[in-house]
């Protein structure tokens, strides 16, 4: 029986990927792309139904990806320097953060599976269940928060 190669995620750290390996980690579940609300007194974090503008909520695809910083200048660049700071805050499911832990990707993760659509089938994205804060006024987000986080 022929043994598998290992892939590029089990043998390349986070800190060596090239720009292309870098953002194939990324599942396209859209769950970092919520809003959050973190609590400065405790530090903690909850996840809101609330979706950044720029989130395609039928897709969970950055509708300006690449030039997003122009329109939501707050939006975080994931990046090797970056993810140790703001790695307690993405989703448990995260592959950034899982590899990050040193932690494998979920079996229904798109490099994993083959398949681009995986991690929607799998019921692992932000398809369906949320809302653009286009319609949701800030001061209401307390209102679409997810009890037991991400």
């Amino acid at each position: 029986m022929e043994k598998m190669r290992p892939r590029f995620w089990e043998t390349v750290p986070l800190k060596k990927m090239n720009a292309t390996e870098w953002e194939a980690l990324c599942d396209g579940c859209g769950k970092c792309c919520l809003n959050k609300l973190e609590y400065e007194d405790t530090g903690e974090v909850e996840y809101t139904r609330v979706a950044c503008k720029l989130l395609d909520c039928d897709t969970c695809r950055c509708t300006h990806y690449e030039t997003r910083l122009n329109y939501v200048p707050e939006c975080v660049q994931l990046s090797p320097k970056t993810l140790p700071r703001i790695a307690y805050w993405m989703p448990k499911t995260c592959a950034y953060r899982l590899l990050f832990k040193g932690e494998p990707l979920p079996d229904w993760h798109p490099l994993v599976t083959g398949n681009p659509d995986s991690t929607h089938k799998a019921g692992q994205s932000a398809m369906g269940w949320v809302v653009s804060e286009t319609v949701v006024p800030e001061e209401d987000w307390d209102d679409y928060v997810i009890e037991g986080g991400l």
